[in-house]
């Protein structure tokens, strides 16, 4: 499988600080968070969720009940979290979604441990609804264009979304209680590409000409 990395980031945001943005402008209004739409078509977004169910049945059927695997997919990019117990499962895992039909792109997070328990995986579940809604929150960007996934502390971002759209929301799950790092798993688009995705406001009724 031929990999597009051009655009496609994975770095750690585990040290130092980022400089937080103003609210974007555009047409004379704020973005609010809460009026974005998901930037990836209808069919993607059908796609995305038939790959997950493709692998995590791939995953089950090869690997069974000794892993404990999370599969997420945005865009057709995947990323595999969990854990493992051995570096060949790990790299079956990877190899079991690199197959699956419409994959272009696997990023593998998995750990070789053993399973997290029930209360670690309870607690990676607040922690991404804090994520989300800090997210939510914020009014500089759009909560919609993020996916959020939590794994023994860790939270991977994954969306479309500008180097300042990337930044910003790394800043913000930092800032969330018993995050432990943020991993950033983003396909990076231009400003000029976010105005083309971002619905325009529906321009204000011209009143009738005074007779």
């Amino acid at each position: 499988m031929k990999l597009n990395t051009r655009k496609l980031v994975l770095a750690l945001a585990l040290t130092g600080s980022l400089t937080a943005c103003a609210p974007v402008m555009i047409g004379g209004a704020v973005m609010g968070s809460l009026v974005a739409v998901d930037r990836r078509t209808a069919g993607i977004q059908v796609e995305d969720e038939r790959i997950e169910l493709n692998v995590v049945a791939s995953i089950d059927k090869n690997l069974g009940d000794r892993v404990h695997i999370n599969v997420t997919s945005y865009n057709r990019q995947v990323l595999l979290t969990g854990e493992v117990p051995n570096a060949r499962d790990k790299d079956n895992a990877q190899q079991l979604a690199s197959r699956t039909e419409n994959v272009r792109l696997v990023v593998n997070e998995l750990a070789v441990m053993g399973k997290t328990s029930l209360t670690d995986r309870s607690s990676d579940t607040l922690i991404t609804g804090r994520v989300k809604a800090a997210l939510v929150d914020a009014q500089d960007i759009f909560a919609n264009a993020f996916k959020v996934v939590t794994e023994r502390g860790t939270v991977y971002l994954m969306g479309r979304v500008t180097q300042r759209e990337a930044n910003r929301a790394t800043e913000i799950a930092r800032g969330v209680s018993n995050v432990k790092r943020v991993v950033r798993v983003f396909e990076i688009i231009s400003e000029e590409e976010l105005q083309r995705l971002v619905p325009k406001a529906p321009e204000k009724d011209k009143p009738e000409p005074k007779k």
